[in-house]
């Protein structure tokens, strides 16, 4: 696991660690020890730590002027036993929702295995943004990571599902994969400004 890093194309356009409104501001990263672990898999160091102890993330990108942002996942999702939904909505989500951020694209292709509990912060999550017309989608879940969402009744809070399991997001450009999930969500009627 040690080999898997966050998505770094997108460098140019933002880095959370630079960013002053980003919760991981100032945070410097030793590209040379191996200190962060998943069980007793080491991990790629520039992941983000949160107050998981199976769960990490990277925010590639957040845009303050369309309201959105990408989130990159890694590790095991445990609601039961450590209460991931609980230090992700209180150390990263609501940060970035006191900036204005209305639209979370949460990006799962390295999120293997999802064990639930209740979903009160998940409908806080979704009753904090939805006024606003805001959503929180997950892309590119493995099938028994969705099934298991499912079964904690997820999908009320957050767009899950098969037409968001198959999004090719790398090589995009940000707004691109915005406008990708943007549109999936409204049936393809709706074309966004750029």
């Amino acid at each position: 696991m040690h080999t898997i890093e966050p998505y770094f194309k997108w460098r140019d356009l933002y880095i959370a660690s630079e960013d002053t409104a980003s919760p991981f501001y100032g945070t410097t990263y030793n590209e040379f020890s191996f200190t962060k672990k998943i069980y007793n898999y080491f991990i790629h160091p520039q992941w983000d730590k949160f107050g998981s102890s199976t769960l990490y993330l990277k925010v590639l990108f957040v845009d303050y002027d369309t309201k959105y942002a990408i989130i990159e996942l890694i590790g095991e999702w445990n609601d039961c036993i450590h209460n991931d939904i609980m230090f992700l909505k209180r150390d990263v989500i609501d940060a970035l929702t006191k900036q204005d951020i209305k639209h979370f694209i949460l990006v799962c292709d390295n999120v293997l295995n999802f064990h639930g509990s209740d979903d009160c912060y998940y409908e806080e999550w979704y009753e904090d943004i939805r006024d606003d017309g805001g959503w929180i989608t997950c892309i590119n879940t493995f099938d028994h990571v969705l099934q298991e969402m499912e079964m904690e009744g997820l999908q009320y809070y957050m767009n899950v599902g098969i037409q968001f399991n198959d999004v090719a997001w790398r090589g995009k450009q940000p707004k691109h994969l915005f406008q990708e999930v943007h549109s999936r969500l409204h049936g393809g009627v709706q074309q966004l400004r750029n």
